[in-house]
């Protein structure tokens, strides 16, 4: 039966959709479903070097409301999308869509309803994005990775099936044992900007770091930053004599989370996810202008939890250095997060996926 199961993936935009969706299509792929990604243009930038996964492109515009005309022309857009998408789907005819949120998943789920294909929409945030929210009365399911989530109309709460972060196995598998005979003579800091990388990061981080380096503080950074800065932060960190290895982009960084003992990151729900299930303290500094701020949202979860430390970007000036001092001097704030995240994991969340796709088999449209 699950090798008759088609499903098509829709994903696009900005990593924080397209990787869950990519892990998710990697998986299934193994279970002998069929599978394939359906993708935005900005999404594919994501998927170079991709083998044996079906990769489809539709363009789906952004839908903009702050201006009337542009209101006007993006809902013309949106229609063409939507009209292309139905065309799409006659010809390659899933059995059931997973719709990974986001804008570019949009256009898709909304003509899988109208075709009456079994639709799964996924939200990884804590605030339900604005996509999900629209096409929650025309999901078979919604799935979650945290049943705090919110922005789902109690109508449709019935829908809502908690089953994890969908997250690299690799990461899943990854065992931080390295951290029991690590010491903490110096502070090994992964500096992550998201898919996108964090221009601010690089401007303001090499400062703060060099300050802590005047007060004694042993330090290896390993950032991420954007090609256009790999020399001025190259120049800057060798001046100061401060150990580093700068990169652009990994999809894959169990590389570096073997490395590190601690992490500053942007505050996207994958990657908060990631550092947590690989047992890796960190700071997440959410972005700001994060749509209905929703990267603060996961950040103070994750804080109350007492998985990570929080602090605004506005602050990093002022609380950085002194949190960064902190922890050099007493390791024990670290060894009690590690301990806390140790008891967190969502390695069976893929199990939980496939129940889902069980259960949504037998359900009538």
């Amino acid at each position: 039966m699950i090798n008759k199961i088609k499903i098509l993936i829709a994903i696009g935009g900005t990593g924080g959709h397209v990787f869950p969706g990519l892990n998710l299509a990697k998986y299934l792929i193994k279970k002998k479903f069929i599978v394939e990604l359906v993708s935005d243009n900005r999404g594919l930038k994501y998927l170079k070097n991709i083998d044996k996964i079906k990769i489809s492109t539709l363009p789906f515009p952004r839908f903009n409301t702050k201006n009337i005309f542009l209101t006007f022309f993006s809902s013309i857009l949106l229609f063409f999308s939507v009209f292309r998408s139905l065309i799409f789907l006659l010809f390659n005819r899933p059995t059931i869509i997973f719709g990974m949120g986001g804008y570019a998943s949009f256009p898709i789920c909304i003509a899988a309803k109208v075709l009456r294909i079994k639709l799964i929409i996924y939200e990884n945030n804590l605030i339900t994005g604005k996509a999900n929210k629209f096409l929650a009365p025309f999901a078979n399911k919604i799935i979650v990775s945290h049943e705090e989530v919110e922005g789902v109309l109690n109508n449709y709460s019935f829908k809502i099936q908690k089953i994890g972060n969908i997250i690299n196995q690799e990461i899943l598998n990854f065992k931080s044992t390295h951290f029991e005979n690590l010491n903490y003579d110096n502070l090994r800091i992964l500096v992550l900007g998201g898919s996108q990388a964090a221009k601010v990061f690089a401007e303001i981080l090499p400062n703060i770091f060099r300050e802590c380096l005047s007060k004694g503080v042993k330090l290896k950074i390993f950032q991420h930053c954007l090609p256009a800065q790999n020399e001025e932060l190259k120049l800057f960190y060798e001046k100061f004599k401060i150990d580093h290895e700068i990169f652009n982009f990994s999809s894959n960084l169990v590389e570096y989370f073997s490395k590190i003992n601690l992490a500053i990151t942007r505050s996207g729900s994958s990657i908060l996810a990631e550092l947590t299930n690989a047992n890796i303290p960190f700071i997440s500094v959410p972005l700001p202008s994060a749509a209905e701020n929703h990267q603060l949202k996961n950040a103070i979860y994750y804080k109350k939890k007492g998985f990570s430390f929080l602090i605004e970007e506005k602050d990093l000036n002022v609380k950085l250095a002194y949190l960064l001092v902190s922890v050099f001097k007493d390791n024990s704030k670290l060894a009690e997060i590690k301990k806390k995240q140790s008891q967190y994991s969502d390695k069976y969340v893929y199990n939980n996926i496939e129940n889902v796709i069980k259960e949504i088999m037998y359900e009538k449209n």
